[in-house]
């Protein structure tokens, strides 16, 4: 342990797997460690089922129903991977693809007036749609043509639209497309999504999910750090962070100090250092029934645009299965997730709820959302930020980003997490 380390990570969060991932492939020596037995900090899977019910403190332990305890892998953070997103291209460049399989999720609904429909992902389901009559339908598919064919480098694709000073309302007029529409095309389809391609080239829907939950993902790339000769350790108590004229020198666990030039670190390894901006309630909900209206859909995502409902921010809802081995042959697994608004974010979320109707167990947390007080220039410690209540690895990805821009000095490259020749093994 009395060794000297270039970077010392603390919490197995993806957040952190990535980022020691990098630096390890990037010839730093790295140290990483967690005071948990298990990998993944808030973004774990949790397996068997008997640890769920003790997580959340429900009393008894799970009934027969349930299925083997073994064949549950529960997810605490909701999220689906966008197929032409940040992190699937984060898992290409580093080859961590190797360690893991993906099914591609079986669709997008969105909510309107109290019900579920199909978000379309191809011509032919934007035509059958019932979200809309048919003159907006042949407005919106010259809507999606247009958005296809638009290039930012080439003015004539624009069709009088200057994309600098035009907002995103202006060209939703210009299509005349009504208030329901712009609704599921901003919150359901758009998500912030840049590329357009992805929905014609998954057909189904544009998300991934790995078998055996989300917590395969930080292990993945703590095994390419590990390869590249980064040291794991688990269930360690920190006992503290040494910080000598306000900059950290090392970390102190079970009575012994490794020393570090740089720190990464999740909120909950540095209180004093993080203040909250706002909550995240989510519930996971246990089901032996696919979601209503979605088709027996085996796993689907749900989004309920926030003027729907009356509040500044949408509803998700993400559903996986044991067609995904994380939960009992026959179970479902519906997790219902937003920043809270209220002093009863309970209520908050009861138009999702009624969607997942009967639910045989569920499970509510709120969580602090904590962001690093600083940037760590001074200190050297990196603070990431807590998982938001988005349902995709965008927002992640960007904090990956900022965070090796703030420890390098340079720009996040891609390229940079590209294996180099050979690791420490010799494996190609």
């Amino acid at each position: 342990m009395n060794e000297e380390y270039d970077v010392i990570v603390l919490g197995t969060g993806l957040t952190e797997c990535i980022l020691s991932g990098i630096m390890s492939v990037n010839g730093k020596k790295v140290l990483h460690m967690d005071r948990n037995p298990y990998y993944g900090g808030e973004s774990a899977s949790i397996t068997p089922l008997e640890d769920l019910y003790k997580r959340f403190k429900i009393p008894g332990s799970p009934p027969e129903s349930m299925g083997r305890g073994r064949d549950w892998n529960v997810d605490l953070i909701p999220k689906f991977l966008m197929a032409n997103g940040q992190l699937v291209k984060m898992l290409l460049y580093t080859e961590v693809t190797r360690y893991l399989d993906f099914k591609v999720t079986e669709g997008s609904f969105v909510y309107k007036g109290g019900k579920i429909y199909k978000v379309p992902s191809t011509e032919a389901e934007a035509l059958a749609s019932s979200l809309m009559g048919l003159f907006e339908k042949r407005r919106f598919r010259k809507f999606l043509v247009y958005v296809a064919n638009f290039d930012e480098k080439d003015p004539r694709t624009f069709e009088g639209i200057d994309p600098k000073k035009t907002t995103m309302r202006d060209v939703y007029k210009k299509f005349d497309l009504g208030q329901d529409v712009i609704d599921f095309t901003g919150h359901a389809l758009a998500l912030y999504r840049t590329d357009d391609e992805s929905l014609a080239r998954y057909g189904k829907s544009p998300y991934l999910y790995p078998l055996y939950g989300l917590g395969e993902l930080p292990q993945g790339f703590a095994r390419l750090s590990a390869i590249y000769g980064g040291t794991y350790m688990l269930n360690k108590p920190i006992e503290e962070i040494i910080v000598q004229n306000g900059k950290v020198i090392g970390v102190k666990s079970e009575g012994e100090i490794a020393r570090c030039k740089q720190l990464i670190c999740d909120p909950s390894y540095v209180k004093d250092r993080v203040e909250k901006v706002g909550q995240v309630i989510r519930v996971i909900c246990i089901l032996s029934h696919p979601i209503k209206n979605t088709n027996d859909a085996n796993s689907c995502q749900i989004i309920i645009p926030q003027n729907q409902v009356n509040r500044k921010s949408d509803i998700y809802v993400c559903m996986i299965s044991f067609a995904h081995n994380v939960a009992a042959q026959g179970k479902y697994i519906a997790i219902v997730s937003t920043t809270v608004e209220t002093k009863e974010p309970e209520k908050e979320i009861r138009p999702a709820l009624e969607l997942l109707e009967p639910i045989e167990q569920k499970f509510v947390s709120i969580s602090d959302l904590l962001v690093p007080k600083d940037l760590g220039t001074e200190s050297q410690i990196f603070i990431s930020r807590t998982y938001d209540a988005t349902t995709h690895f965008e927002t992640t990805c960007d904090d990956i980003k900022n965070i090796y821009k703030r420890m390098t000095g340079s720009e996040f490259d891609f390229e940079e997490m590209k294996r180099k020749k050979n690791d420490i093994y010799g494996e190609d």
